[in-house]
């Protein structure tokens, strides 16, 4: 299919053509936010093939000499689709127990103590088939679709036994196939430890890395590896075992670290080379000079800090020591039941005080970097997967962030297709 979006009220965070892509911005120039007014937006099948200012463009010219489906973008703005690259969408069921619990002021260690948390879905997803998972993990999907996410991470983590990881990893791989979002898998044996192994969490470290790890390898399975370094969970030692088995299989890490304290995970993280390490709330001047120094992209989910109540990462301390900032929506039934990317930009410029500018790059590009596909999602560039969506009309791009109770898209295109 081709594609011309014309009159483009506004086209938002546009590369510049000659130039190499960007893969992040960081610091001073998240603020630095490329648009176009008056625009055009040419897709030639699944790619981008080329936009500008209305008056650049001989539209009489184009439309006689190939046949193009127009949409007409008058008081609209369109923007690259959302990149959440911290997710784990594939669960069974829902946990609003728990939620009362939190709302009588029990604590997320608290809850996993008495048999709650991530051991609770993981008894749900051990007795739920396949074919459910997915069916209800596809649901989700053409959910936070609608709502401009063309680009998702989806992790394992509670199946906690070889049988039942590798049971989330098929349904990962099977939406990959038949969803039109851009999906990463990741496997996350290291989500917590089963109640078979509390008294021997050596032993099922063990597990994860001479049965669960190679079994996933050797069926394709996972982009990348995870662990839960923090307190109640995995150790610095522990993570480092498995990172290190993990690059013998090609796996690159992303960390979940420093949710509930300042636990070593930041810096194992960008030891070993991670993507992304991810939460971050507890975030001091170590962490920050160590992630200075490296290529991983800190991370942060605010969802999960406003359902738990926890602290809130020092973002804007981050931006202003130098660092890049991705924004996800850590969609999962415990601590952040939605995956509504346009909340969490709102929530980024009302609770980390990031600038609409700063929250579009961290939800866009920086969230692309954070699942290794910058190189063709999270921007307006040429060459790049036509994943944009088009809004209702609105007065400006910061009018995104501001309006957080409402769906603001009109238009969602995934490769290129226009989306129902």
């Amino acid at each position: 299919m081709k594609l011309i979006i014309k009159n483009i009220k506004e086209l938002v965070l546009v590369e510049s053509k000659n130039r190499v892509l960007l893969k992040k911005v960081a610091g001073n120039e998240m603020m630095r936010l490329k648009t176009i007014k008056n625009a055009f937006l040419l897709i030639d099948n699944d790619k981008i093939a080329d936009y500008g200012k209305m008056f650049e463009i001989d539209l009489a010219y184009i439309l006689n000499h190939s046949t193009y489906v127009q949409i007409d973008a008058s008081d609209r703005m369109v923007f690259p689709c959302f990149c959440d690259s911290h997710s784990h969408l594939v669960f069974a069921g829902s946990r609003e127990i728990e939620y009362i619990d939190k709302i009588r002021g029990f604590t997320y260690q608290e809850i996993a103590k008495k048999g709650g948390g991530i051991l609770n879905s993981t008894k749900l997803l051990h007795a739920t088939s396949e074919e459910e998972l997915y069916e209800q993990a596809f649901e989700r999907l053409e959910e936070v679709k609608m709502w401009g996410t063309g680009a998702i991470e989806i992790k394992s983590g509670y199946g906690l036994t070889t049988e039942d990881e590798l049971k989330m990893l098929r349904v990962i791989k099977r939406l990959k196939t038949h969803s039109p979002l851009t999906i990463k898998a990741t496997f996350l044996g290291a989500h917590t430890v089963p109640n078979l192994y509390k008294d021997n969490q050596t032993e099922y470290v063990d597990l994860i890395i001479k049965e669960m790890m190679p079994k996933v390898v050797s069926a394709d399975l996972a982009d990348f590896i995870d662990v839960f370094c923090d307190h109640g969970f995995f150790t610095v030692e522990e993570t480092e075992r498995i990172l290190m088995a993990a690059i013998k299989y090609g796996l690159r890490a992303k960390i979940h670290a420093n949710e509930l304290g300042y636990s070593g995970g930041v810096q194992v993280g960008v030891q070993y080379g991670a993507l992304s390490v991810d939460h971050l709330e507890y975030t001091s001047d170590a962490e920050i000079k160590a992630l200075l120094s490296s290529e991983t992209m800190p991370t942060l989910l605010p969802g999960s800090s406003f359902f738990l109540g926890l602290p809130y990462a020092p973002a804007r301390k981050m931006i202003d020591a130098g660092l890049p900032l991705a924004l996800a929506s850590d969609f999962n039934p415990g601590s952040s039941p939605s995956g509504n990317m346009q909340l969490i930009l709102a929530m980024a410029c009302i609770k980390y005080k990031m600038m609409p500018e700063e929250a579009l790059h961290a939800t866009m590009l920086n969230g692309a970097y954070a699942m290794g596909v910058s190189h063709e999602l999270g921007s307006i560039g040429i060459g790049k997967i036509a994943n944009v969506f088009i809004t209702k009309p609105i007065p400006s791009y910061q009018y995104l962030p501001y309006s957080y109770g409402n769906n603001k898209i009109e238009t969602v295109i995934l490769n290129g297709k226009i989306q129902k």
